[in-house]
């Protein structure tokens, strides 16, 4: 793991970084199988609701498919400089990944960044990425333009080619980075799937792009220790009924530490 002021110097210059071999194999091997079955799942909607031609080989809101993701998520080695990024408690904002092959396209291969609104130095949102299978300069590593995070305006496609270098690095390894951060997904030109899935962090007080807590069970937060129930939104729910609201502090849904 990298010093804190290292960490601090390459989100502050690059806005992106990556930890080695930070997931332990049994879970990565255990998400390659199921990010294929998760897909077909995810596929069956996206065809069915005619949104397929520019989703291939993409999944979406992983948690509450398969427990492999959720071991994924317990296993983070990097929540404190998740933390430290944004200066208090974060949540989950989606849980999707790709199955990148010679033959797939989709939407992640545009330069775009995943952040609608540019936050300059407001951390709102953070990307991660777990790499299912080695990341390399053939099968498509993702490609990070250095500093982008600092300016609104998105680079052109020549500009981008130019001066944009891919996060190479070994299974089970996690790449963090600014969600200002413009990038894109490269071209698989192997004969072997890369497989990554994408955590995605934000302030307790953003919308999640995915009811977690309530996909999951809202009784079943009990279950989870304290680090995880956090992250998956439990602390930051929204009351839907009066009852829910008029709580004493211990059970109210949305907790005062959240920001």
């Amino acid at each position: 793991m990298i010093s804190i002021e290292e960490f601090d110097a390459r989100m502050e210059e690059q806005g992106w970084v990556i930890f080695e071999s930070a997931i332990p194999m049994a879970i990565v091997e255990q998400m390659r199988e199921d990010i294929h079955k998760a897909y077909a799942i995810c596929r069956d909607y996206q065809i069915k609701n005619g949104i397929d031609q520019d989703t291939s080989y993409t999944v979406h809101h992983l948690i509450g498919q398969f427990d492999s993701f959720l071991d994924c998520l317990a296993a983070y080695p990097i929540h404190p400089l998740i933390e430290r990024y944004f200066g208090g408690k974060f949540i989950l904002n989606s849980f999707g990944g790709a199955i990148n092959t010679r033959a797939s396209q989709s939407y992640a291969q545009r330069v775009h960044r995943d952040i609608r609104s540019y936050s300059g130095d407001t951390a709102l949102l953070l990307n991660t990425l777990v790499m299912l299978d080695d990341f390399t300069a053939d099968n498509g590593a993702t490609w990070m333009l250095s500093g982008s995070h600092k300016a609104e305006a998105k680079p052109d496609d020549e500009y981008f080619r130019a001066h944009a270098e891919q996060a190479i690095a070994p299974a089970g390894s996690i790449l963090m980075f600014n969600s200002n951060v413009w990038h894109a997904g490269g071209s698989n030109i192997t004969d072997q799937v890369r497989r990554s899935v994408t955590p995605m962090f934000c302030k307790p007080f953003v919308k999640q792009q995915f009811d977690y807590p309530r996909a999951l069970g809202y009784d079943r937060g009990a279950q989870f220790d304290e680090s995880l129930r956090q992250v998956l939104g439990y602390n930051a729910r929204v009351p839907a009924t009066l009852d829910e609201w008029y709580q004493p502090p211990a059970r109210r849904m949305y907790h005062s530490n959240q920001g």
